[in-house]
């Protein structure tokens, strides 16, 4: 019999996830964070990511763990050094995001002035959903996002990314200003507000309908050592 080649992920060619952080008035507010004047970022690992349909694990050591649903871009064309009206030339395709977050873990991060990284890139933090070519997309500002939690009636979180501090443009140029993006990199473009915990035994959807994209992922017990 003949073996069949296994289809690699639309991302296998990623090198890196630039995530961008406080990106929404009310999701900066809703933590108790300055408003950014400006695009700031963290990294998360390629190997952080899962596809729709896997299992979110709990951080370690972790009990909970919390959705941040975001749009998406992918880096179609190598980018350095662009201005914002060229930007927006080298994205070949949108999608949803989770960023699933170790909040406690963060937290404590940033009050002893540590890195983010151990509670945002844990294995299976980043859920991608299948991705929609940026040609079928013409205006990203009237992409509306949306998460729910065990199938409720209302989403806790739904943002529209017209309604984001820096646009996809500002966010493409200021990162190519310090980093080489190469084809394949992806950028999340930050979250709504309505973030927050998630235990094992629940399961988490969320879309955009104007891309009709959906992605669940059951939560499961994180590794406790």
């Amino acid at each position: 019999k003949t073996k069949m080649a296994a289809v690699a992920p639309w991302w296998s060619n990623a090198r890196s996830i630039f995530c961008i952080g406080r990106n929404y008035v009310a999701h900066a507010k809703e933590l108790g964070n300055a408003v950014p004047t400006k695009p700031f970022w963290f990294l998360k690992p390629v190997g952080s990511i899962i596809a729709s349909g896997e299992a979110h694990e709990c951080p370690p050591n972790r009990s909970e763990s919390h959705h941040e649903v975001e749009i998406g871009i992918v880096i179609g064309e190598t980018c350095r050094r662009v201005s914002p009206e060229e930007a927006i030339n080298h994205v070949s395709g949108y999608f949803v995001a989770l960023d699933m977050t170790d909040r406690e873990g963060q937290s404590i991060a940033k009050s002893e002035a540590k890195p983010w990284t151990a509670s945002k890139g844990w294995d299976t933090s980043c859920v991608l959903s299948p991705l929609v070519k940026a040609s079928d997309v013409s205006d990203y500002k009237q992409l509306n996002i949306w998460l729910k939690v065990n199938n409720e009636d209302k989403p806790r979180q739904d943002g529209c990314c017209g309604d984001m501090i820096h646009d996809i443009p500002k966010i493409i140029s200021t990162l190519s200003h310090y980093h080489t993006l190469e084809v394949g990199d992806l950028v999340l473009t930050g979250t709504p507000s309505g973030v927050g915990p998630v235990v094992p035994g629940d399961v988490i959807t969320a879309g955009c309908k104007e891309l009709n994209l959906e992605i669940t992922t059951p939560v499961v017990e994180g590794i406790q050592f």
